[in-house]
Parts: C-alpha cells; structure tokens; sequence
C-alpha cells in the first residue's frame, strides 16, 4: 500500500518511465505491436495494476504469441515494474494484450470507453 499522494506520484512517473522504455523496445522488435498503457486503481495499487500491450490487428497478436514474443513481453514488462520499484508476485497476472482492431470494432475506437469495460468485466 502507498502511503503519500507524494509516494504515488513518484511510483506513477517512475512507471511511465519505465514502462515507456519498454514501448519503445517492443516496438523495434515485436512486429505489429503499437503501444502500450497502465492502469490501477490507486487505494489497490500495486495489486489492481494491469498493463495492456495493444497491437494492430487480432493476426499480428495472435502471430506475436505463437512466435514466442509473449515471453518477451512479459519480460518486458517484468523489467520496467523492476526498474519502478513495483513489486508484484507474478506479473503474468497484470499483463493483458488488446488490438486496435477489436477496439474499433466493439467501442469504435475509443480506448476511454474499451479500457472502462474491460475493466467492469474483470471485477
């Protein structure tokens, strides 16, 4: 649990940062991967933290997976919670993969919308 709004912020931009490296790697390596956020629900934080890898299409997903590339991304992501000093019993568990694809088809596009749904469905 995190004591500060002081704490927090520091948590939050140490993630950004972090988590941004690890964008910028997966982007160089892993072919159809676009980007990726974080969310959490601050008073449940670290354990309500998931990060949403999203690719372009449900096929380059589908191809990353099958390729061995989830590994990487886990590892990934595994190194940026490290690097921000978020501790996490297994980040399997807070790693989820989206697609632009299914976003436009199912919210039209609007991540605001996906992200606030996908989040209903996993309480």
């Amino acid at each position: 649990m995190i004591n500060s709004q002081r704490e927090q912020g520091q948590i939050e931009r140490r993630l950004v940062s972090s988590l941004t490296q690890a964008c910028e790697t997966a982007k160089a390596e892993i072919v159809g991967f676009s980007w990726l956020t974080h969310e959490a629900e601050r008073h449940a934080f670290p354990g309500s933290l998931q990060i949403i890898w999203v690719f372009d299409t449900r096929e380059n997903l589908t191809r990353a997976l099958e390729t061995g590339q989830g590994k990487r991304m886990y590892q990934l992501s595994a190194e940026a919670l490290k690097e921000a000093d978020v501790a996490l019993d297994t980040v399997k568990a807070h790693v989820r993969f989206d697609t632009e694809e299914e976003c436009a088809r199912v919210n039209g596009g609007d991540w605001q919308s996906r992200l606030a749904s996908l989040r209903s469905a996993s309480r």
